[in-house]
């Protein structure tokens, strides 16, 4: 539900035996120095980033064959700021120069409490909202990921190659049954990063935009995909009547360089994110135009630079320019410039969005449509994977 606070008010309050070693290590993602750019929790965890940085352009290739991109977020909670800036804009930029497929991560959404009556309500305002931001259907699939069918499927599949001790080792799951207790905790929280596996695994996907926080997941991704290629790939699948070869591709990470990112407005140490208590945390893409952000009194908060960072992306000036221009300015002028920056930004998305969540036909279409090219992409993989590891043909 998109919140009503208003401008004023916050601004005055606001193992596996046999394997070679490398196939049992611990998960843990290298920062790769030449990687171009890419809500922590269960309400925003699937494949992308949170970062301020611009994408980089993609690497130049002999090959007219885009390489492939897939990131998605979860359809809980109010899609803020740190969502938009940190993972769906850039992904405007990104549908120009790969093949992409932005999803809404219907099934992640439920692996812990939830409301089953906004589901659906929820995951149709996601869909909506990629549209407003700028995803073109012509460049980029959007499609619900319970609609393709072999998310699921293959997560089963992968589940029989992963080994219990690479979950345990997740630190979000560690975290959340922690505090939840585990008698509050389904399998399914344990189990998520295996569907991640298999949301990016499907689609034979090159590149995944993540971000600080989804980085050991990635790694995990990647160490199941170099598993299975190695168990049931390679001679094996081909004395099966298949190609041979790696079943998978092993992603890479979209990884973005150290920066800015979207802090919380009442905590400049943590995360803007849609699980914080507060509402006044963050500041969510659907607020009516009279709102803005905390009163700072000292300039060595971490909110303070956050804030300017955030100015610096929606108003499209450079660093520098943000610099020069606020580096006389009191902090009761700069809000007003950076509430009139935001207001100018976020208006033109939420007309949008308004115009395409009352045209039901037209995002079922988009949906439909999205969720057509996806499944055809999926079940050639999870076809695949069906026959290297031995069933019975359909």
């Amino acid at each position: 539900m998109v919140r009503a606070t208003s401008m004023k008010s916050l601004l005055s309050s606001k193992s596996a035996a046999g394997l070679p070693s490398k196939y049992r290590k611990s998960p843990e993602l290298v920062r790769r120095s030449s990687s171009p750019v890419g809500r922590n929790g269960c309400a925003f965890r699937c494949h992308c980033s949170v970062s301020l940085s611009q994408p980089a352009a993609p690497e130049t290739s002999s090959s007219s064959v885009k390489k492939r991109i897939v990131s998605g977020v979860q359809p809980t909670g109010s899609i803020h700021l740190g969502n938009y800036l940190g993972a769906i804009k850039n992904w405007i930029t990104l549908q120009n120069s790969y093949d992409t497929l932005f999803f809404i991560v219907d099934l992640h959404a439920i692996t812990l409490p939830y409301d089953a009556q906004q589901l659906s309500k929820a995951t149709r305002d996601t869909a909506a909202i990629y549209l407003a931001c700028g995803v073109d259907t012509s460049k980029a699939s959007v499609f619900v990921q319970s609609h393709v069918r072999a998310h699921v499927e293959l997560m089963w599949l992968l589940s029989s190659s992963t080994p219990i001790g690479w979950l345990n080792r997740m630190i979000q799951f560690k975290e959340k049954s922690r505090k939840a207790g585990d008698d509050n905790v389904g399998a399914a929280l344990l189990t998520y990063p295996v569907l991640m596996a298999s949301d990016i695994l499907l689609y034979q996907s090159d590149l995944v935009p993540v971000g600080e926080d989804q980085k050991q997941h990635l790694e995990l991704t990647r160490e199941l995909a170099e598993r299975v290629n190695y168990l049931y790939g390679g001679r094996k699948w081909k004395k099966l009547g298949g190609r041979g070869g790696a079943i998978f591709k092993v992603p890479e990470p979209l990884i973005p360089p150290a920066g800015a990112r979207v802090m919380s407005l009442t905590d400049g140490l943590s995360k803007m994110s849609k699980s914080a208590p507060s509402d006044q945390s963050r500041i969510n893409l659907l607020d009516p135009k009279d709102f803005t952000c905390l009163e700072f009194d000292n300039p060595e908060r971490p909110e303070c630079n956050n804030l300017l960072s955030v100015y610096q992306v929606v108003s499209g000036k450079t660093k520098e320019e943000v610099a020069k221009e606020c580096q006389d300015m009191n902090w009761g002028t700069f809000k007003i410039i950076l509430t009139d920056a935001l207001i100018d930004h976020l208006i033109p998305i939420q007309v949008r969005y308004e115009e395409i969540i009352s045209d039901s036909a037209y995002l079922d279409r988009v949906l439909k449509e999205g969720a057509t090219k996806a499944t055809d992409i999926a079940d050639a993989t999870l076809n695949n994977v069906y026959q290297a590891m031995g069933f019975l043909r359909r």
